[in-house]
């Protein structure tokens, strides 16, 4: 995909896991053992071969910046396309949405050798084959290409969806803002593919009457004038909009059909790579149904839980149902059930943390 500049779009994420993202924005999540949430996105632009990935930060993007870094391992890191981080130009001001921000770096989409965007958000975990869904914008012969999901999964309280409205010739007919989707809703991905030509003058007239909503102002305003087409994901994904749901995903990876679906033999997530050493388990380690990662030193009992790098299980802990993230150490006697620890946690000797049915979060650097 010589011809297409690929955007990831952090300017419109929703706050729902507050407690994992006082630090950090919801892209740069960690999820599955090893990964960020951005790192499904970076690896469907990179396995459609797009080099030109443009992410639109909006806050605490410091973690996302030193996660991608120069782009290396998502083979980024060339003279010509590559990774551009592309932040708000006044930090101070309020952002009022992404159309502005697009303005403020207008150059940038006029000096761009592409003739074709495709903007995704960073937080979406799925194999989404981008060849594919442009294909489909080509053959259609639409103006804009919006890719919607039906919805599955537990209802949810607060209404943060945007649900389409598609007509049996696949066209977008209609778009609900924030809404609570029921199963089979079509939730759009706010994932488009749109010229972009098209792209920059919809920018330049949308700011100027003062409208900053791509999918408001540009999209949904502009389905009676656009061919506007749906292009149905019937992939794996999971809706991750609370704790819950966050810890139900995570979880999700421990069923090896699941792993088989997101780690096939023609398709690789790409991530920050950390040369440390495999993890270690001595002779009092038990560990069953979980995920280790590389660095993690086990000498008591892991459970259905995911480990992150360099953690510390110490003789006589157990863990059993919980996330244990990046460093976080489990001392001697400690037990942990039903917990997502952030980077860095420590519980301390004989300390006993059972969580609710709803998952409790420990903050980042705690000592329990």
């Amino acid at each position: 995909m010589e011809n297409v500049l690929g955007i990831i779009n952090l300017i419109n994420e929703k706050q729902h896991l507050k407690e994992l993202t006082a630090h950090r924005n919801v892209a740069s999540v960690p999820f599955g053992g090893r990964y960020r949430l951005i790192d499904f996105t970076m690896s469907n632009f990179i396995h459609a071969d797009v080099s030109k990935v443009a992410v639109f930060p909006k806050e605490k993007y410091l973690s996302v910046m030193d996660h991608l870094g120069s782009g290396k391992e998502w083979n980024l890191d060339r003279r010509s396309g590559g990774l551009f981080i592309l932040p708000p130009i006044h930090p101070d001001e309020t952002v009022t949405g992404d159309m502005k921000q697009f303005y403020d770096h207008l150059s940038f989409f006029e000096r761009a050798e592409a003739d074709t965007v495709i903007i995704s958000p960073g937080c979406h975990v799925c194999k989404l084959d981008f060849n594919e869904v442009l294909a489909y914008h080509k053959k259609e012969k639409a103006d804009i290409t919006v890719v919607y999901k039906d919805y599955v999964g537990k209802s949810i309280e607060k209404p943060i969806y945007h649900k389409c409205s598609v007509s049996s010739d696949g066209a977008i007919t209609d778009i609900s803002f924030f809404t609570i989707p029921q199963p089979g809703d079509h939730v759009c991905l706010e994932t488009f593919i749109i010229s972009k030509s098209l792209l920059v003058n919809l920018i330049k007239s949308c700011v100027a009457n003062g409208e900053y909503d791509f999918l408001k102002d540009a999209v949904k305003a502009n389905l009676h004038r656009l061919t506007v087409k749906g292009y149905h994901f019937n992939g794996d994904m999971p809706f991750i909009h609370s704790i819950e749901s966050f810890h139900s995903s995570n979880m999700n990876f421990l069923n090896p059909s699941v792993i088989r679906t997101f780690f096939g033999d023609t398709w690789d997530v790409y991530t920050k790579i950390k040369n440390e050493a495999p993890a270690k388990y001595t002779q009092s380690s038990k560990v069953t149904n979980s995920l280790i990662a590389n660095g993690c030193n086990i000498e008591g009992t892991v459970e259905n839980s995911i480990l992150f790098r360099g953690v510390k299980v110490k003789k006589g802990a157990v863990v059993k149902n919980s996330i244990i993230m990046q460093k976080g150490e489990i001392e001697e006697g400690a037990v942990v059930e039903n917990i997502i620890t952030d980077k860095e946690v420590i519980i301390t000797r004989d300390k006993e943390i059972i969580g609710p049915q709803q998952p409790t979060v420990i903050k980042k650097a705690e000592v329990i």
